[in-house]
C-alpha cells in the first residue's frame, strides 16, 4: 500500500524500485471478520466496520508512547503498511475474541482488529484463519452517502474480494487519518469515525484522483497490479480551498 500525499516522516510513500521501508523488519495489521455459516453481513457494512477499526486502533491510547501496542505500531508504520483480513466463525471467532485487541460491530458486520503482528509471527489462533475466497454482497444497493460525511472511494475500474476491499478501505481510513490536524481527529473521534464506502462512478473517479486527496496505490502483492489506485480517502476536512 502507498499513498499521496505523505502523512508523516515514519510513514513514507510507497515508490516504484527498492524502498528503505524494505529493509525494516515487516509487520502487518491482522482483522477478523465474522462470517458465520448462513449470516453473511453485508458487504459495505463489512467494508466500513473494517475501516473504522483501523481507525479506532490508531486513536487508542495503548497504540501511542508508552502503550502497550505502541512499539508494534511503530514498527509496523516504518515498514510496508499491509493489512490482512482473514474470515471467522463459531469457536474460531471466540478464539479470536479471547486474544488482544478491539472488536467494531456495524449493522450485520463484526470485525476484530489486533495490534500489529511480525509478518511470520502470526498467532497460531490468527494464522490459521482463512484469508481468501472471503465474498459478501449487499442485499440491497447502498444509499448514497449523506452530505458532510467522510467517504471512502473505491475505484470502479477494480475487482477485489470482500477481504481485499476491506483492507483498502482501511489504508483509506489511515490515510485519512493521517491527514487531518489533531484537532480534526479529535472531532472525527469523538462523533464515532463516521464514514461510508461506495464505488465512485466512472465518470466521478478522475476528479477523485486529481482533487489533491489521499490515494491508496496497492503494492501488488494479491489480486490487483502494483500500483493501481484503489481508494480516494474523501473526508471534508481535506477539501481545503
Amino acid at each position: 500500500m502507498s499513498h499521496d500525499p505523505a502523512p508523516s516522516p515514519s510513514a513514507r510513500p510507497l515508490r516504484a524500485g527498492s524502498d528503505p521501508r524494505d529493509e525494516a523488519p515487516q509487520y502487518v495489521l491482522p482483522l477478523v471478520v465474522r462470517i458465520e455459516r448462513g449470516a453473511p453481513p453485508a458487504r459495505t457494512d463489512a467494508l466500513e466496520t473494517a475501516a473504522r477499526a483501523v481507525l479506532v486502533l490508531l486513536a487508542d491510547e495503548r497504540a501511542h508512547g508508552d502503550g502497550e501496542w505502541a512499539e508494534a505500531v511503530r514498527n509496523w508504520e516504518d515498514a510496508r503498511i499491509r493489512k490482512v483480513v482473514r474470515r471467522a466463525r463459531g469457536a474460531e471467532w471466540r478464539r479470536a475474541e479471547a486474544l488482544p485487541g478491539i472488536t467494531l460491530t456495524g449493522k450485520s458486520a463484526e470485525v476484530r482488529v489486533f495490534p500489529p503482528v511480525p509478518l511470520d509471527g502470526w498467532p497460531k489462533d490468527l494464522a490459521k484463519l482463512q484469508v481468501s475466497g472471503t465474498e459478501l454482497d449487499d442485499p440491497e444497493p447502498p444509499v448514497a452517502a449523506g452530505p458532510g460525511q467522510p467517504v471512502l472511494w473505491l475505484n470502479p475500474e477494480l475487482e477485489m474480494s470482500a477481504g481485499k476491499a476491506m483492507a483498502q478501505a482501511g489504508h483509506g481510513a489511515q490515510l485519512a487519518w493521517w491527514a487531518l490536524s489533531d484537532t480534526e481527529r479529535t472531532a472525527w473521534r469523538e462523533a464515532g469515525f463516521p464514514l461510508a464506502v461506495r464505488t465512485a462512478t466512472p465518470a466521478a473517479w478522475p476528479g477523485l484522483t486529481t482533487a489533491g486527496l489521499p490515494l491508496v496505490r496497492d503494492a501488488g502483492y494479491t489480486e490487483i497490479a502494483p500500483g493501481s489506485c484503489t481508494v480516494a480517502a474523501d473526508h471534508p476536512a481535506l477539501r481545503r480551498p
